[in-house]
């Protein structure tokens, strides 16, 4: 999603920022999980068994601020910025939630770039489309068993509000 949104918003040079960020708050994550899994320390690219998420989701932490604090230092596109911050705001509410709770990351990041991208693209279309989207994901999740409904709807919750949020309170 970040090139796509630097792209709308600033052209190429902001769909190389967006590359930038999807390198940081994507690669490195994604990068230690497949580490971890081959090692045998997780379980799968899902890490299904919530003991073992703390370690990687505080990489992805770390990796997102990196991202954030290198984009607004290096002067990347406003709204790339805020999407970088709302994609920090999701796991300050989704992190915390997944120590005591199995809540769904697929359906938390599913929703936040429904949001994220109603910003950048005709609202009512990227809305509609984003909330069909959605329901697919969570009920894929649900019908994998790997999450219930609770679990689910927690997760569109804690991407979405706090994307909307971060994205409202910007101003971009």
């Amino acid at each position: 999603m970040p090139p796509g949104v630097g792209l709308l918003s600033d052209g190429w040079p902001g769909a190389a920022w967006g590359l930038l960020a999807s390198a940081l708050c994507g690669g490195v994550p994604a990068l230690v999980i497949a580490v971890g899994v081959r090692s045998g320390r997780l379980d799968s690219r899902h890490i299904v068994d919530r003991s073992l998420r703390t370690r990687p989701l505080l990489v992805a932490v770390a990796a997102v601020v990196a991202a954030l604090v290198l984009l607004a230092v290096l002067g990347a596109p406003p709204l790339l910025i805020a999407t970088v911050g709302a994609m920090l705001a999701g796991l300050a509410v989704a992190v915390p939630v997944t120590l005591w709770w199995k809540i769904s990351f697929h359906a938390a990041v599913t929703a936040g770039t429904v949001v994220v991208l109603s910003h950048v693209l005709p609202p009512v279309p990227a809305l509609t489309t984003g909330a069909v989207i959605t329901a697919v994901v969570c009920w894929a999740r649900i019908r994998l068993t790997h999450h219930t409904w609770p679990q689910v709807l927690a997760g569109v919750a804690a991407g979405a509000l706090p994307a909307w949020l971060v994205l409202s309170l910007s101003g971009v």
